[in-house]
């Protein structure tokens, strides 16, 4: 009934979970939130919120490749940010990997997030 997605490409589980999960019946795909890891040295890259949504983003599009989708097919999007403050600049990147017909979104603010980031995003998606 599901299939474990899991990629180079994207940050490797840093716990007891999967990168991405593909169900059998209907053809969702759920990510993993995603931080701004870099795949290949598994560190949480430097720079401001915009590198870090750029970063995370880069690492949801990996996990939906894998699992044979892209941008165009997520529905739905949790974004949890460490300070809403930087909102507009997540914002702003957000919308150049969304630019025609976004999913739905829920954004909150978390007391903190795991290895410090400034944003992780999770994201489902729906495959024909």
């Amino acid at each position: 009934m599901r299939e474990t997605i899991k990629t180079p490409n994207a940050p490797a589980a840093i716990g007891p979970y999967s990168q991405g999960i593909k169900t059998s019946v209907g053809k969702i795909i759920f990510t993993a939130g995603q931080i701004a890891l870099d795949p290949a040295a598994g560190r949480l890259i430097e720079g401001d919120i915009a590198a870090q949504t750029r970063q995370a983003l880069d690492n949801v599009k990996a996990i939906l490749t894998t699992a044979g989708a892209s941008l165009e097919n997520v529905v739905k999007t949790t974004v949890f940010m460490a300070d809403l403050g930087e909102f507009a600049a997540m914002n702003e990147v957000y919308g150049e990997y969304f630019p025609a017909n976004p999913p739905a979104r829920s954004t909150v603010e978390v007391k903190a997030l795991p290895r410090g980031a400034k944003v992780e995003i999770e994201a489902v998606a729906v495959v024909q």
